[in-house]
């Protein structure tokens, strides 16, 4: 899906993943931030994340996202919770950032993967900005359960593309990371973003008739419905990931 078909689904969204309000706040919970916690937020969409924990636990942070269209949310949501003197956004590629190597307290990518390729890769570019002894945040899917091929198909994705559970686990170890806590979707938060999104949809194709993307927003409409009615629900997962890397 284009960029802009994402900026277009997820314009009423503030969180863009399968994340509540109390499951994100769980997750800040269990990090147990102290002032002046430095974090790196790769794909950072509009900065929900960084906003929140910084009004919530006085943390610093960047956030690095492509979208122009998210990172203008992000600013203004910094200023209203009063952290933009501590949070500052940059539009770059997220596998590209070029900031200060191992000065990070926390490395976060949430929901974003692709930007190494897959979670190994993505766990060795997030490598590069960590401090010694700090934690990567991960947010990723898995399968719950094996997938048919029709749903790799429905669902845009190959089966080895994936892991199971402890599979996940296992492909973390296997980068070098040893995993700490997590915090997963339910099907019930899975089905409030995918769903939120539909009508976010209708109503911009209504309002839209003559845009050159109807097309292509019509077509992401039906095979997102599809997709998630037929096989999500069922085969896919997601969570987020709190990982140490391991003992050299």
């Amino acid at each position: 899906m284009s960029l802009r078909f994402h900026e277009i689904a997820e314009s009423r969204h503030r969180i863009l993943n399968p994340l509540t309000d109390d499951k994100l706040n769980l997750l800040g919970e269990i990090c147990d931030f102290t002032p002046g916690t430095r974090l790196l937020d790769l794909a950072c969409g509009k900065g929900e994340l960084l906003c929140r924990w910084g009004a919530e636990y006085g943390i610093r942070g960047v956030g690095v996202d492509i979208s122009k269209v998210f990172l203008s949310a992000a600013e203004a949501r910094a200023q209203e919770l009063g952290v933009a003197d501590r949070i500052t956004f940059v539009e770059a590629d997220a596998a590209a950032y070029e900031d200060a190597p191992a000065s990070f307290d926390v490395v976060s990518c949430i929901g974003a993967t692709w930007i190494g390729g897959g979670l190994q890769g993505t766990l060795s570019l997030m490598r590069r900005w960590l401090r010694p002894n700090g934690i990567v945040l991960v947010g990723d899917c898995y399968w719950i359960s094996p997938p048919p091929p029709a749903a790799c198909t429905a669902l845009g994705m190959d089966s080895d593309s994936l892991a199971s559970l402890i599979g996940t686990a296992d492909r973390a170890e296997e980068a070098g990371f040893e995993l700490l806590e997590m915090v997963l979707a339910s099907p019930d938060t899975w089905d409030r973003y995918m769903a939120s999104q539909w009508w976010t949809v209708s109503d911009w194709l209504r309002d839209n008739p003559d845009d050159p993307d109807v097309p292509g927003m019509r077509d992401f409409l039906t095979r997102s419905q599809r997709s998630h009615l037929e096989y999500g629900r069922d085969h896919l997962g997601w969570g987020v990931f709190i990982l140490r890397p391991l003992p050299e």
